[in-house]
């Protein structure tokens, strides 16, 4: 089978492909503004449709019971979606804007191999305990710990790694035995549409156990959160969001988990390669137009090697230009949409009248007459307090803001709500560990170590979320726990 722009403008509800009940909505090309195509487009009687069949596929079925046939399912997923992955890497090219080189890993090839992890994970993992005989007020028990499914999943992604949280989502729930209804973000709804289409034409997982709902409503998020069929609510996006989120959730006190916002840190110590680390933080906050929660947007540096520092990264930033997606060797693709691009302008102008210089970048490229790009934007002259430095942008724009030691890096990096991801550099083992050991955020990368891996979890302190996402910790959060305690001779 070959996929088409046509496959994606269908549901998956239930095992079936069906037309949304609203009809469909287009689907932007962010580098050429071109319309691509149209997408289904569900309203809540669709996402009333896909709950009622995720609960169906729980509570009726033995597939949460059923270790082996779900890791077989898994594989078979990944192994489809691979034989598929020139059509999926056009599409998301296309889509997202994702610049090529990011589709060999976490925009699609990284994110797709990892369901094989989640496979591994189910078949290896321990699913009982024996806690062994007690005699709790004098009675001879012997007690078991049971690993179980939660049950209902409801999956809200954003647009900007749709793959990656896709199926950072999907993989470790399904491979928990839960059942799950994707809500993608409506920028994005082709990656997981023809994901769907996949699922229904090439894998025997069973009907309802994947439900995906592409809508331009928004709503249908919120309903995932408050329907009381839903067992757990999986959302990543805005920390404002995820407010919300977590407010409608409570309503049922369903569990949640949230990946959320980020302003991260890019710490660099008196004994580092300033312009070596500079070049990395300045390469870093290009990358896909800047548009991910982990990504470094403050650069703090030595104070005495402010002025160096301003030079070494406006020389790199100005050397990554915003290009065609498509083309190799383009780091920094468009914005997903004329209003993310609206947004980023706003900081811009913002960044001016707090008093901020645009050192390199600050403007629409001069040879890009469509598409919605930002050149690579610095900003100097500001400090932490200032709300370019505080607030996240998601464009690609970095405030280099400079610090007078390690422990004032430390206070700066920390005086943030946010505390995701974040960088140090420096030569010193000591110095570099008492950095990380003092920033209270959920993921460090230390002189340009990587973090992003299936077994690796990732997520945040504060207001960046709460649980972990990936590795054994994020297939936990999938679980519940359940004591089974049996008198004994």
């Amino acid at each position: 089978m070959t996929l088409r722009p046509t496959d994606s403008s269908a549901l998956l509800i239930d095992g079936k492909l069906i037309p949304g009940s609203g009809g469909t909505f287009e689907v932007i090309n962010p580098a050429t503004e071109e319309v691509l195509g149209r997408a289904a487009d569900a309203t809540a009687s669709d996402m009333d449709a896909a709950i009622a069949a995720a609960r169906r596929a729980f509570d009726d079925t033995t597939w949460f019971r059923d270790h082996a046939f779900r890791t077989r399912c898994l594989r078979q997923l990944r192994d489809v979606l691979q034989s598929h992955i020139e059509e999926l890497r056009d599409i998301t090219i296309a889509e997202v804007g994702a610049p090529a080189f990011l589709t060999s890993g976490p925009q699609l090839e990284g994110p797709v191999a990892d369901l094989g992890y989640f496979a591994d994970l189910a078949e290896s993992y321990s699913w009982e305990q024996d806690l062994g005989i007690a005699e709790p007020m004098g009675i001879k028990t012997r007690r078991r710990v049971l690993k179980e499914a939660v049950g209902v999943v409801g999956a809200i992604t954003p647009w900007n790694f749709p793959h990656q949280i896709n199926f950072a989502k999907i993989g470790p729930a399904l491979a928990a035995g839960n059942t799950v209804v994707l809500k993608p973000a409506p920028d994005t709804p082709w990656c997981a549409a023809l994901v769907g289409h996949l699922i229904a034409e090439e894998t025997d997982l069973p009907a309802g156990v994947v439900n995906i709902v592409t809508s331009s409503d928004h709503s249908l998020g919120a309903q995932l959160s408050t329907d009381p069929r839903v067992d757990l609510v999986s959302f990543t996006g805005s920390t404002a969001t995820g407010k919300a989120v977590m407010a409608a959730a409570s309503e049922s006190l369903k569990k949640i988990f949230l990946e959320l916002g980020g302003k991260s840190a890019f710490i660099v110590l008196d004994d580092a390669d300033l312009a070596g680390a500079c070049g990395v933080a300045a390469f870093t906050v290009s990358t896909h137009a800047g548009q991910g929660c982990a990504i470094t947007t403050r650069l703090l540096v030595p104070r005495d090697k402010y002025d160096e520092a301003v030079e070494a990264t406006a020389r790199t930033l100005g050397g990554l230009h915003a290009g065609d997606p498509a083309k190799p060797g383009t780091i920094c693709g468009p914005l997903i949409s004329a209003r993310q691009r609206a947004r980023v302008e706003d900081y811009l102008r913002l960044a001016r009248e707090e008093g901020g210089t645009i050192v390199v970048g600050g403007g629409r490229p001069a040879d890009r007459d469509r598409g919605f790009f930002v050149e690579p934007t610095l900003i100097a002259g500001l400090d932490n307090t200032a709300r370019v430095a505080r607030e996240e942008i998601f464009g690609p724009v970095l405030v280099i803001i400079p610090h007078d030691g390690d422990e004032d890096a430390i206070s700066i990096a920390n005086d943030s709500p946010y505390g995701l991801s974040g960088s140090v550099w420096g030569t010193d083992p000591a110095r570099v560990k008492r950095v990380v050991d003092g920033v209270r955020t959920g993921t460090l990368s230390v002189n340009g170590g990587v973090w992003y891996s299936a077994d690796a979890p990732f997520g945040g302190y504060k207001q960046s979320g709460i649980g972990r996402e990936m590795g054994v910790a994020g297939f936990e959060e999938y679980l519940e726990t359940k004591l089974v305690a049996e008198p004994a001779q």
